[in-house]
Protein backbone atom coordinates (compact mmCIF):
# COMPACT_ATOMS: atom_id res chain seq x y z
CA UNK A 1 0.00 0.00 0.00
CA UNK A 2 1.23 3.68 -1.29
CA UNK A 3 2.54 5.62 1.59
CA UNK A 4 -0.29 8.47 0.35
CA UNK A 5 -2.56 5.59 1.69
CA UNK A 6 -1.16 5.72 5.40
CA UNK A 7 -1.63 7.61 8.05
CA UNK A 8 1.85 8.13 8.78
CA UNK A 9 2.40 10.91 12.11
CA UNK A 10 1.73 10.69 15.72
CA UNK A 11 -0.59 13.98 15.47
CA UNK A 12 -2.67 12.53 12.93
CA UNK A 13 -2.98 9.11 14.92
CA UNK A 14 -4.35 10.96 17.91
CA UNK A 15 -6.58 12.85 16.14
CA UNK A 16 -8.19 10.63 14.83
CA UNK A 17 -8.00 9.10 18.21
CA UNK A 18 -9.59 11.68 20.15
CA UNK A 19 -12.20 13.14 17.37
CA UNK A 20 -13.13 9.73 15.70
CA UNK A 21 -15.74 7.00 16.73
CA UNK A 22 -14.96 3.38 17.49
CA UNK A 23 -16.37 0.20 16.83
CA UNK A 24 -14.85 -3.00 17.32
CA UNK A 25 -15.48 -6.99 17.09
CA UNK A 26 -13.37 -9.81 19.26
CA UNK A 27 -10.42 -9.39 16.22
CA UNK A 28 -10.26 -5.64 15.82
CA UNK A 29 -10.99 -1.93 16.83
CA UNK A 30 -11.39 0.73 14.22
CA UNK A 31 -11.53 4.66 14.31
CA UNK A 32 -12.76 6.66 11.81
CA UNK A 33 -13.17 10.39 11.47
CA UNK A 34 -14.52 11.60 8.30
CA UNK A 35 -12.14 13.70 6.22
CA UNK A 36 -13.95 15.62 2.75
CA UNK A 37 -10.53 16.96 1.46
CA UNK A 38 -9.07 13.73 1.10
CA UNK A 39 -8.96 12.17 -2.36
CA UNK A 40 -8.67 8.80 -0.93
CA UNK A 41 -8.79 6.68 2.58
CA UNK A 42 -6.03 6.73 4.41
CA UNK A 43 -5.15 3.93 7.42
CA UNK A 44 -2.69 3.63 10.19
CA UNK A 45 -2.24 0.08 11.62
CA UNK A 46 -1.08 -1.00 15.34
CA UNK A 47 -0.65 -3.95 16.61
CA UNK A 48 0.59 -3.78 20.14
CA UNK A 49 3.20 -6.25 22.09
CA UNK A 50 -0.11 -7.78 23.48
CA UNK A 51 -1.06 -9.09 20.02
CA UNK A 52 2.36 -10.15 19.35
CA UNK A 53 4.90 -10.49 21.47
CA UNK A 54 7.67 -11.27 18.80
CA UNK A 55 7.78 -8.98 15.46
CA UNK A 56 7.30 -12.28 13.46
CA UNK A 57 4.27 -12.48 14.96
CA UNK A 58 3.07 -8.80 14.77
CA UNK A 59 4.52 -7.58 11.57
CA UNK A 60 3.17 -10.99 9.98
CA UNK A 61 -0.33 -9.27 10.92
CA UNK A 62 0.02 -5.96 9.58
CA UNK A 63 1.10 -7.69 6.27
CA UNK A 64 -2.10 -9.91 6.28
CA UNK A 65 -4.17 -6.64 7.60
CA UNK A 66 -2.37 -4.43 4.46
CA UNK A 67 -3.69 -7.45 1.74
CA UNK A 68 -7.08 -7.29 3.39
CA UNK A 69 -7.54 -3.88 2.69
CA UNK A 70 -5.37 -3.62 -0.93
CA UNK A 71 -7.54 -6.35 -2.03
CA UNK A 72 -10.85 -4.42 -1.06
CA UNK A 73 -10.26 -1.05 -1.65
CA UNK A 74 -12.73 -0.15 -4.55
CA UNK A 75 -15.16 -1.13 -2.11
CA UNK A 76 -13.52 1.78 1.07
CA UNK A 77 -15.13 4.61 1.31
CA UNK A 78 -13.17 7.40 -0.45
CA UNK A 79 -13.22 10.39 2.65
CA UNK A 80 -12.11 8.69 5.40
CA UNK A 81 -9.26 8.66 8.10
CA UNK A 82 -9.08 5.39 9.79
CA UNK A 83 -7.20 3.38 12.40
CA UNK A 84 -6.75 -0.86 12.71
CA UNK A 85 -5.78 -1.62 15.81
CA UNK A 86 -5.94 -5.65 16.54
CA UNK A 87 -6.55 -7.07 19.79
CA UNK A 88 -4.60 -10.35 21.66
CA UNK A 89 -7.77 -12.26 20.01
CA UNK A 90 -6.02 -12.05 16.59
CA UNK A 91 -2.86 -13.00 17.78
CA UNK A 92 -2.88 -16.90 15.66
CA UNK A 93 -4.97 -15.87 13.04
CA UNK A 94 -4.52 -17.02 9.64
CA UNK A 95 -5.39 -14.98 6.38
CA UNK A 96 -9.26 -15.44 6.00
CA UNK A 97 -9.95 -15.18 9.49
CA UNK A 98 -8.12 -11.90 9.32
CA UNK A 99 -9.84 -11.72 6.08
CA UNK A 100 -13.15 -12.67 8.11
CA UNK A 101 -12.95 -10.02 10.69
CA UNK A 102 -11.60 -7.51 9.60
CA UNK A 103 -14.23 -6.61 6.73
CA UNK A 104 -16.45 -7.95 9.63
CA UNK A 105 -15.65 -4.68 11.68
CA UNK A 106 -15.32 -2.22 8.79
CA UNK A 107 -18.65 -2.98 7.90
CA UNK A 108 -19.84 -2.32 11.28
CA UNK A 109 -17.81 0.81 11.31
CA UNK A 110 -20.16 1.54 7.80
CA UNK A 111 -16.22 2.32 5.72
CA UNK A 112 -17.92 -0.42 3.29
CA UNK A 113 -21.51 -0.55 2.40
CA UNK A 114 -21.48 -4.91 1.68
CA UNK A 115 -19.26 -7.66 2.68
CA UNK A 116 -17.72 -9.48 -0.25
CA UNK A 117 -18.50 -13.26 -0.64
CA UNK A 118 -15.16 -13.98 -2.11
CA UNK A 119 -14.85 -17.64 -2.95
CA UNK A 120 -11.89 -19.03 -1.55
CA UNK A 121 -9.82 -21.39 -4.15
CA UNK A 122 -8.04 -24.33 -1.90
Amino acid sequence: MRKSYRVKTENDFQTVFKSGNSVANRAFVIYQLDKPENKHFRVGISVGKKVGHTAVVRNRLKRYIRAVLTENKPLIKPHVDFLVIARPYARNFRWDDVRKNLLHALFLANIIEEIPNKVEEN
